[in-house]
């Protein structure tokens, strides 16, 4: 399934707009990397997702997941 397609799947299914989610989903993700309280082995995690920034996009983090997640 595309990333639009998931986009979309997810905003119909809370009622809202793709922009949103992607906004309220980068959102999350900028909070727990820049979490003061991260300790070492959080921030090695962190390190392993492939970006080009200092924070992971959405669609870099949905797309190091979704890998993770085949290869189990």
């Amino acid at each position: 399934m595309s990333m639009r397609k998931v986009y979309r799947k997810v905003a119909r299914k809370y009622g809202v707009t793709v922009e949103e989610v992607k906004r309220e989903m980068q959102s999350a993700i900028n909070e727990t990397y820049n979490n003061p309280d991260n300790n070492d082995i959080t921030k090695a995690y962190q390190n392993k997702v492939p970006r080009e920034g200092e924070i992971p996009t959405v669609d870099e983090f949905i797309r190091y997941t979704s890998n993770k997640a085949k290869n189990k």
